[in-house]
This record gives C-alpha cells, structure tokens and sequence, in this order.
C-alpha cells in the first residue's frame, strides 16, 4: 500500500491538540474591524476545535 501524502494547504491552517482534536482559526477575523464590537474581536481571537462532521474529512487529508 502506497504511503500516505499529507494535504499541504490543510497542515498549514489546522493543528493537533494534545488530546487529539483539531483547532482552527475562526473566520471574520482579517479585516473591517471598525463594524466589530470589542466583545466580537476578542472572542475572534481564540482558537476553535473543529466540529465532529468536518473531523472525519480532516483526519484523511492530515494522516501523519
């Protein structure tokens, strides 16, 4: 069985926790801040775990 090839462009936005879940970076966080409130940007700051329907996907393309 061939090996498998790590998806370069998922390894760069997902990480692995210690306990094995994945963490993203939330979404709506690059630009058009003015609009945001100071309760909204904070909150963006945080990491997020991936949901459980996406992780199955995730898990194929970040094998290693």
């Amino acid at each position: 069985m061939p090996k498998l090839k790590t998806h370069k462009g998922s390894a760069k936005r997902f990480k692995l926790t210690g306990s094995g879940k994945i963490r993203r970076r939330k979404a709506y966080s690059n630009h058009l801040f003015m609009s945001k409130t100071p309760k909204q940007k904070r909150n963006l700051r945080r990491t997020a775990i991936v949901d459980e329907t996406n992780e199955k996907r995730l898990r194929r393309l970040l094998p290693n």
